[in-house]
């Protein structure tokens, strides 16, 4: 075997090193969960061992001194000991789905197919947690963005009309106000019909009472679960055991949807709605608030409100397993542009800010 190019040292090193902090993170999330979730991950960090010791064995003594993490792993890893469960899931999802085997020929073939593979556990495991989040979690970041796109917009549109500074700034929490009662209520009414509409798809409990008294042999059972989405010949033979039983299940293809997990409470949601819209609406406010007027309030609230967008739109990527960059740069251009347009609009009606 040809002795490894200084390339390749410093190629492998750093795979090992990143291996190492990887197993690291796995033990670390291992720790805090119990049964079925324990052994997955610690199931992960032993596939990272074996892949560090494919780079032990091709580095030789070229292995010490132990080559540290580059910037991302690090980061990572400390991420993994201060956040919560789910947060740190999805970043090591994105991590594992941006593995360089695929195009290293010093990697095994094998290797490549275990970090697609670990991508896809790491998806499964957040699933639930995603699920659970997804209703709270829609409310608060729909109520954030528009709370800073709508008040950013408001308070340059009416401060482009010369209004005076006090107009600016009643108008700005009149319109927090307003925006953060009509996302709770609207937020509440949505989640509630959304799981009384759910509700009404599960299957209805008393129609086990009703059982013992069908025919046999002419009865309507096995378009229940044709229904559900059985084939013909599945359905009636699952039928059949039902009635042997006298017990109405609910085997079919058609999951039943827990309203809890699957669109959050409806007080939870209009809370979580109406802080977030508040705490977003009153960024654009805040140079008013502590005196500010003229350009320099506006351009303040144009980068406070910049920096939010950018930062609920990096959490929005990272626990949906995206790209936090592309979704905080959509996140900014869209409110900006929502912004620039009501500014325009208001200096239709005025003349320039004072």
């Amino acid at each position: 075997m040809t002795s490894p190019t200084p390339a390749q040292i410093r190629r492998w090193r750093r795979y090992l090193a990143a291996e190492r902090a990887e197993r690291a993170i796995y033990q670390d999330l291992a720790e805090r969960r119990e049964g079925g979730e324990r052994e997955i991950l610690l199931g992960l960090a032993d596939a990272e061992r074996r892949h560090e010791q494919h780079w032990i064995e091709l580095l030789g003594e070229h292995h010490l001194p132990a080559p540290k993490p580059d910037v991302r792993t690090r980061i990572l890893g400390f991420l993994a000991k201060r956040l919560g469960f789910l947060f740190v899931l999805a970043l090591a999802q994105r991590a594992e789905g941006r593995s360089p085997y695929d195009a290293d020929d010093d990697a095994t073939d094998r290797m490549a197919a275990d970090e697609r593979i670990h991508g896809e556990v790491l998806r499964g495991l957040a699933a639930r947690g995603r699920t659970r989040l997804s209703g709270s979690f829609r409310a608060a970041v729909f109520g954030a963005n528009d709370g800073l796109v709508s008040n950013l917009a408001l308070v340059l549109g009416i401060g482009a009309t010369g209004a005076a500074p006090a107009v600016v700034l009643f108008t700005g929490i009149a319109g927090l106000l307003a925006g953060a009662l009509s996302m709770g209520a609207g937020e509440y009414v949505s989640v509630k019909s959304q799981r009384e509409l759910l509700a009404a798809s599960r299957p209805d409990p008393a129609s086990q009472t009703v059982l013992p008294h069908l025919d046999v042999d002419a009865n309507e059972l096995a378009l229940v679960y044709r229904a559900r989405g059985m084939g013909a010949d599945e359905a009636d033979m699952h039928a059949r055991e039902v009635l042997a039983t006298l017990h109405l299940d609910a085997d079919a293809p058609s999951e039943e949807v827990d309203p809890d997990e699957a669109v959050g409470g409806p007080w939870r949601a209009a809370i979580s709605s109406f802080l977030f819209f508040a705490s977003g609406a009153v960024i654009p406010v805040l140079p008013y608030l502590f005196g500010m007027t003229g350009w320099g309030a506006v351009v303040l609230a144009c980068v406070l409100v910049g920096i939010a967008l950018l930062g609920t739109g990096a959490v929005v990527g990272i626990l949906s397993g995206t790209s936090p960059l592309k979704r905080a740069v959509r996140q900014l251009a869209i409110g900006y542009g929502a912004a620039a347009a009501t500014y325009l609009l208001g200096l239709l009606f005025g003349a320039t800010i004072a």
